[in-house]
This record gives structure tokens, C-alpha cells and sequence, in this order.
């Protein structure tokens, strides 16, 4: 196998591939749906698929007979509780700040956190040195849209050619082939890699310190707990 080669532009999901806050991010919503009667029990495992998709996917899917209008204000409900966490729950996953600083090629995130958000992130964890642009979902369509994509490699002056994409969900992988980049799927995250494998990766890695010198799997691996709970 060849090892993956280096890339022009990196461009990073940051929930599931940067830092674990599955606790933080789960236990918002959960705060959110605690006062709203549920037609199942919802915890943290159950959350994680829902890390990387929009809020309004989220709470649609835990309440499909809602109208817009509390789902609005659930995901209003979500974003003022959020910030109030302040991360403590949240952590780098091993090797991302080695990684980030090994790499050669000019960076961005590319997340559906918002980009003020997204910076409070990565100046928390110490990382935000390692970007050359910030780039969140800011009143545009998120993942598996390819919007997000398009604006970060907007914001380096960047073309596709060159690019990869490295997430750990289906939604990256999509939004990934539709902007016409490279994609890399992580298999620490959050995300089914059964999803994600529908969509060929270009490459596979088990550590962000695989882009830098590391065979990537033909295949997944297919050890994940969502299958589990699926």
C-alpha cells in the first residue's frame, strides 16, 4: 500500500476528529430534552451518530411530530447552554497537536460548529496556531452540503485539487466528494464506518498522526459501538 501522500491543503472536522467532546456536546441536548417528553430513552451513546449533523436533523429525528418553530427553539435552547460548558468536558484526541504541527500544507477547519465557536475551540486546546483559517457553518447550508468546503478553501484561496478532507462521519465523507476533494476517514470518532465507506474514502487512518507517515487501511474496521446499539 502507498502511504498517504502530502497534501497542499488540509482541511479538519473538528467534533470526532480534533477533540472528543462527545460529553459536551451530548449533554447540552440532553439539558434540552429533559423537560420534553421522549418516545425512547436518549443517552450519550444514542447522541454521538447525531455528532457532525445539523441540530435541526438532531432534534427532528427526537421529535419528528414538532413544528419548526420548537425545533428552532430547541437548537436556540442548545446553543445558549452549549458555550456555558466551556469545554470542560472536552479533550485533543492523542496526536492531533503533533500531527497539525508536522503537516506542511496550509490548513483549515471545516466543521458545523460556527467559526467563533470553532476558534474558542482551538485556541482552548492550544491548536489555533496551526491554522492558516477558520472555518465554521455560519448561515449556509451544513454537512453533507459541500458549502463549508467550498468556503474554507474560499477563505485559503485554495482550489480542491490538492485538498483532503479528513472527518469521521458520513456527512464529511459526502460533502467531501461533493466539493471534489481528496477525503480521509478517521475510525476514533463518532461516526458509523459503514456510512462511511459508502462514500470510498480515499484513505483510512486510526491516529491524525497517520497523515504523517502511515499505510492507510483498504478497509474498515467495523468494531464501532454504534453497531452495537444498532
Amino acid at each position: 500500500m502507498s502511504l498517504v501522500p502530502e497534501f497542499a491543503v488540509y482541511l479538519f472536522d473538528v467534533d470526532g476528529t480534533l477533540v472528543d467532546s462527545a460529553a459536551d456536546i451530548c449533554g447540552a441536548i440532553l439539558e434540552v430534552v429533559k423537560a420534553r417528553p421522549l418516545a425512547r430513552r436518549v443517552d450519550e451513546l444514542f447522541l454521538r451518530r447525531y455528532i457532525g449533523h445539523h441540530l435541526l436533523t438532531t432534534f427532528g429525528d427526537l421529535y419528528p411530530g414538532a413544528h419548526n418553530w420548537e425545533i428552532d427553539q430547541m437548537v436556540a435552547e442548545y446553543r445558549r447552554i452549549y458555550p456555558l460548558r466551556n469545554h470542560a468536558s472536552t479533550k485533543l484526541y492523542p496526536g492531533v497537536a503533533e500531527a497539525l504541527a508536522a503537516l506542511s500544507g496550509r490548513k483549515s477547519t471545516a466543521t458545523t460548529k460556527s467559526s467563533a465557536t470553532t476558534r474558542t475551540v482551538l485556541e482552548k486546546f492550544g491548536i489555533a496556531q496551526h491554522f492558516d483559517h477558520v472555518q465554521g457553518t455560519d448561515g449556509f447550508p451544513a454537512k453533507p452540503a459541500p458549502d463549508v468546503i467550498l468556503k474554507a478553501l474560499d477563505g485559503l484561496g485554495a482550489s480542491p485539487s490538492g485538498c483532503l478532507l479528513v472527518g469521521d462521519a458520513a456527512p464529511d465523507m459526502e460533502a467531501g466528494r461533493r466539493a471534489g476533494v481528496k477525503i480521509c476517514a478517521v475510525r476514533y470518532g463518532y461516526g458509523d464506518p459503514e456510512e462511511m465507506a459508502k462514500w470510498e474514502p480515499d484513505y483510512w487512518i486510526d491516529d491524525l498522526r497517520d497523515l504523517i507517515g502511515s499505510e492507510p487501511a483498504a478497509t474498515p474496521t467495523l468494531s464501532h459501538p454504534l453497531h452495537r446499539e444498532r
